[in-house]
């Protein structure tokens, strides 16, 4: 009677008896569910939409409500067929939030995701293709609003470009809820084959999809001895564009920046530059601004903005740089050379070595080759002013210096001195575009105050007059030496009126007897009418065609040969004094020895012949080209070398 009761009692109350069955069904299916029944469809389907496969190895789960978390474990997913690595991402869990009232609007929202122990493996294949282009374009694209990494890993492989970085990518701890979570980065690799590690900080990866709000970075990378500090933000970085960075740049050469980013410097001493980095972008050319930069070279101060533009057949630089104050031997480098070592000279130990064997060398001219590929790689048009020159064996004033290359041709127009109260201009081509170098010198000094030219000697501390000349020269070489050693033109310098230290005139004419009277009382001074020297060069030496000295008291002329290829002195030098001193020796004076070492002796072995020291009026008359470059002035002393009897 009971079982017929009781289904009665269901008969009449169909409504009651429908919910209760429903209620233990899904009561039943809640405890029998498993949502690993749906990771076959869940593969198949990303699968056709990306043509890559994909293998949800744990367990996958849903915890239900109006935002449901979705969970997977042991997830990877495939690479491209390309690649030698099999697997392009997997994780040991992802979970993530969906937000299902957005779904009805066919929005996909997606306010949180969590991946622990992501790897990430991207690539650069055939075509230059990323393994990261794959599937259709278009259909609902998500919007992720947090993401959190616990240990992850990324790697980037650019084989063609000899380019191989590996991360480790974690979300900072102390993340805010809500809010996008920044993360912690750090790693190295190689970067154009050359080894650097990074370390930083970054807003969250998230953030890179906003193009309209900043993306900020705080991140430190070096790459042997080089090391940058870029902190700022950037602007659309996923496509490159609008960087607003302030970038420190230091480190032991500048050299070592070529085989980074391709910029050519001649060698340097220590570094340390810092200034705003950005970037645009005008259809194939890419213009990279270091603007209001400052910082040290070496011992210099330097400031200034450059420009670096590639997409054209080299890249191309251009530079506005100050130095307040140069420390002259810094530029060294330019022309093959070391800057001095020891004492407070800031240096590195290359080129502390390399000044101790030049020390050591019983060479002076620098042949140290240029390396022609790196002048044939860019292209340039760079200005360097100097206020101030630190010198302390040289009387420079300040610089002005314009450099250009093109396609391998290298100008410096101009290449401007100050040079002891007056100046040094010069033009200088180098034609790279061959082996070896063809190089054409153009130099011009006029004005320089003779008592500058000499600061460290005594007795020409107070004398008067200006040097004046002009340099054209043409050789053949890959370093300065080999240059100066093939080189073809000529050389001509002169001063015209002026005054010096009679002593010294009677010491250069070897008058014992007025010396010492002059050492003994007081010294006085004694006019100049002239001075100069003309050489022609010819396959690197050079040969005298006029060589004087002409003051009121004595007359030096001279002849003689300056080899530059082997860097030795051969100049004889006759002088006659013009009293009639019983102790003046009258023998020629040879200026003979090498150019690290010169020797200034008397010819002992000529001394008493008179007519070593036969003098025609015509052996000191100056080149007609010279006198427009040396101040003679009026009067009788005017006429340099004049009647010798005069």
């Amino acid at each position: 009677m009971a079982p017929r009761a009781g289904l009665a009692s269901l008969r009449r109350h169909p409504l009651l008896t429908a919910f209760g069955l429903l209620t233990l069904a899904i009561a039943v299916l809640v405890l029998l569910w498993d949502w690993n029944w749906f990771r076959g469809p869940v593969e198949r389907f990303v699968e056709r939409r990306t043509g890559r496969t994909i293998e949800i190895a744990g367990d996958l789960d849903v915890d239900l409500g109006w935002v449901p978390t979705i969970s997977a474990d042991d997830v990877t997913f495939g690479n491209a067929a390309w690649s030698k690595q099999p697997t392009m991402a997997r994780a040991q869990r992802i979970e993530f939030d969906v937000e299902l009232r957005p779904l009805f609007s066919r929005d996909v929202r997606i306010p949180s995701i969590r991946l622990d122990r992501p790897v990430l493996n991207l690539e650069v294949g055939p075509n230059r293709v990323g393994n990261w282009r794959f599937g259709e374009p278009g259909g609902m694209e998500p919007e992720f609003r947090r993401l959190a990494i616990n240990q992850g890993k990324l790697a980037f492989l650019d084989a063609g470009r000899k380019t191989d970085i590996k991360l480790d990518v974690s979300s900072e701890r102390n993340g805010k809820r809500g809010e996008a979570i920044p993360i912690e980065v750090s790693g190295g690799g190689r970067w154009q084959g050359n080894r650097f590690t990074v370390k930083g900080r970054a807003e969250s990866p998230l953030a890179l999809r906003d193009r309209d709000s900043p993306y900020r970075i705080d991140a430190r990378a070096s790459a042997g001895a080089t090391h940058a500090h870029a902190r700022g933000t950037l602007l659309d970085p996923l496509r490159l564009r609008d960087f607003d960075l302030k970038l420190a740049l230091r480190g032991k050469d500048m050299e070592d920046l070529y085989p980074l980013i391709g910029i050519v410097t001649p060698p340097t001493p220590p570094y340390a530059l810092d200034g705003r980095l950005t970037r645009d972008i005008d259809g194939g050319r890419t213009v990279w601004r270091y603007d209001g930069f400052t910082g040290t070279v070496g011992d210099s101060d330097l400031a200034g903005s450059a420009a670096v533009t590639t997409g054209g057949p080299r890249p191309f630089l251009r530079a506005n740089l100050v130095s307040k104050r140069l420390d002259f031997d810094d530029l060294a480098g330019f022309i093959g050379k070391a800057p001095r070592a020891g004492g407070s000279e800031t240096t590195n130990p290359e080129l502390a070595a390399k000044a101790a064997r030049e020390q050591a060398s019983a060479r002076v001219l620098p042949d140290t080759p240029y390396k022609l590929d790196r002048l044939r790689a860019m292209d340039a048009d760079v200005r360097l002013k100097a206020q101030r020159i630190n010198a302390p064996s040289l009387p420079l004033d300040d610089m002005d210096a314009h450099l250009f290359i093109d396609a391998g041709v290298l100008r410096l127009d101009p290449l401007n001195f100050g040079v002891a109260g007056g100046n040094v201009r010069s033009t200088i081509r180098m034609d790279a575009r061959e082996s070896p170098i063809r190089t054409r010198a153009r130099i011009a000094a006029r004005g320089l105050e003779l008592s500058q030219l000499l600061p460290n000697v005594e007795l020409a501390r107070d004398a008067v007059g200006r040097v004046g000349g002009d340099i054209a020269l043409t050789g053949n070489g890959n370093s300065i030496a080999r240059m100066l050693a093939t080189s073809d033109g000529d050389v001509a310098l002169g001063m015209g009126r002026g005054q010096i230290s009679n002593l010294l005139m009677e010491l250069a004419g070897l008058d014992i007897a007025e010396a010492l009277k002059f050492l003994l009382t007081k010294d006085r001074k004694v006019p100049v009418r002239c001075a100069f020297g003309d050489f022609s060069v010819r396959d690197g030496v050079m040969t005298s065609r006029a060589l004087a000295f002409d003051t009121s008291d004595t007359i030096i002329v001279g002849n003689g040969t300056v080899d530059l290829r082997d860097e030795t002195l051969d100049l004889r030098l006759r002088p006659r004094p013009k009293d009639r001193s019983l102790f003046a020796f009258r023998s020629p004076l040879l200026l003979d020895g090498t150019f690290k070492d010169p020797r200034f002796r008397p010819d002992l072995k000529r001394v008493g012949l008179r007519g070593a020291i036969a003098l025609t009026l015509a052996n000191i008359a100056p080149p007609a080209a010279l006198l427009a470059t040396i101040e003679l002035g009026p009067g009788k002393d005017s006429n340099c070398g004049g009647r010798y009897a005069e």
